[in-house]
């Protein structure tokens, strides 16, 4: 059991040296971090942050293995070929900009106090904010 974490894991680190993406997707999730936590974000918006990160991670990796096996079956340029990394690149863009949609949607509310506009309620974490806003307001 603790080789498969091993090969996991290995495969991770080639993905990650191997493949420009990987470290963007990298650099983005830590920046995502970074701002989650000076925005004091809940555990719902952390656990929606953790499962997009990790899908467009995974699906990159899926993807550098792909065009590996695909590379080694067919060394020459063939039409099969394009289409299989094509199909398997589209797939790893749709999940980006699926995750980038979800994290925008189901953060603004955190933004709120960043904002003029009008906040609905979004728990108790903004309570203060919305108790300050209706102060204001009168």
């Amino acid at each position: 059991m603790m080789q498969s974490f091993i090969y996991a894991i290995s495969g991770i680190a080639a993905t990650v040296k191997s493949e420009r993406n990987m470290r963007i997707h990298l650099a983005a999730a830590v920046a995502v971090v970074v701002l989650g936590a000076w925005l004091g974000l809940d555990g719902r918006e952390w656990a929606a942050i953790v499962i997009c990160c990790a899908l467009v991670m995974s699906l990159e990796c899926l993807n550098t293995a792909v065009e590996a096996a695909v590379d080694l079956a067919s060394p020459n340029i063939h039409p099969f070929a394009k289409k299989a990394k094509d199909c398997v690149a589209g797939a790893s863009l749709l999940r980006l900009l699926a995750q980038q949609l979800s994290v925008v949607l189901y953060s603004c509310p955190s933004f709120w106090p960043l904002s003029h506009s009008e906040p609905q309620y979004y728990g108790d974490k903004n309570e203060e904010y919305l108790l300050a806003a209706s102060e204001r307001s009168r």
